[in-house]
């Protein structure tokens, strides 16, 4: 018995795909032309966190800074009784007491932090950050081929780099900074798109073993049937993820601004790729199947 009941998210995520094209196109051409804006944690140099116990403005803090390096880059962040410090190159000793007694002329109570990253551990840990994103698409390769077929971990690993390139892909657009926590956060997306891709996954294997799949309409009425009975679960768990996201940007401290603006894009583009990328994707790598109908998976 076909279902009848319900969108055709088959038929929906045609138009879904060239949303994504476009989005990858533009997002390729960004990073091609401007890259990643990225912060002190991938590149040499010298960050200092300054908490303040008077507000301080940054008319104040230009002339220390022009003082001290007026070549090096730097850049001001304020926050809350907070003040971040950039710097491209790294200071050395005699500038750094030079920016501490300086400010603490303004604001006796200022206590500092400063971090400190030369070349070579810059390097070492962008090539990391790329390793382990790697190796967790290739785990989850292993995974779903051995749990479900081939064609459910294709269809996962291509939805899972849709999402976390259309996240890099803001970040270089909009030139938000990347720094440690925005590859937290991306791992941390990966997770949870898998998670519920898996979901839907599980749904269409348990339906493909009652199933008589004599044509190609069966079997799309059987992805549109196995979406239809997962869609709620999975808007339930987004939104509720999502809003708590939201709202560690919006109230959350500076340093974990850039991980839950991460996060927030990156469960958008999570739950869109769950209904409408992964599983059509699934349903044309098994509609293919050359010369075998259409059964259960293994």
């Amino acid at each position: 018995m076909r279902f009848k009941k319900g969108m055709d998210y088959v038929h929906i995520s045609k138009y879904c795909y060239t949303i994504s094209i476009i989005l990858t196109i533009v997002g390729v051409i960004s990073l091609a032309i401007f890259g990643l804006n990225y912060s002190v944690d991938f590149r040499a140099g010298s960050s200092v966190d300054i908490t303040l116990t008077q507000d301080l403005t940054e008319d104040q803090i230009h002339p220390i800074l022009e003082g001290i390096s007026a070549d090096q880059g730097t850049a001001i962040n304020p926050g809350d009784n907070r003040m971040t410090l950039r710097f491209e190159k790294v200071l050395d000793e005699n500038q750094e007491m030079q920016l501490k007694e300086e400010i603490t002329k303004l604001d006796a109570g200022a206590s500092f932090e400063v971090n400190t990253v030369d070349p070579e551990m810059a390097k070492e840990l962008a090539r990391n950050a790329i390793y382990s994103v790697l190796i967790s698409c290739i785990g989850i390769i292993i995974y779903v081929s051995i749990r479900f077929e081939w064609r459910f971990a294709v269809a996962a690993i291509v939805a899972l780099l849709h999402d976390a390139f259309l996240v890099v892909a803001v970040f270089s657009i909009f030139r938000f900074e990347v720094d440690l926590t925005f590859i937290i956060a991306v791992l941390t997306i990966i997770g949870y798109s898998i998670n519920d891709t898996i979901v839907i996954f599980d749904r269409i294997r348990e339906n493909l073993r009652f199933a008589k799949l004599k044509t190609r309409q069966d079997l799309i009425d059987l992805v549109n049937k196995s979406v239809a009975q997962t869609i709620m679960r999975s808007i339930y768990t987004a939104v509720t993820v999502f809003i708590a996201a939201l709202f560690l940007f919006l109230l959350g401290g500076e340093s974990i601004r850039m991980f839950s603006l991460a996060m927030v894009i990156g469960l958008i583009f999570g739950a869109y790729s769950t209904i409408f990328i992964a599983s059509p994707i699934w349903f044309l790598l098994k509609s293919r199947q050359k010369n075998k109908p259409a059964h259960a998976a293994s």
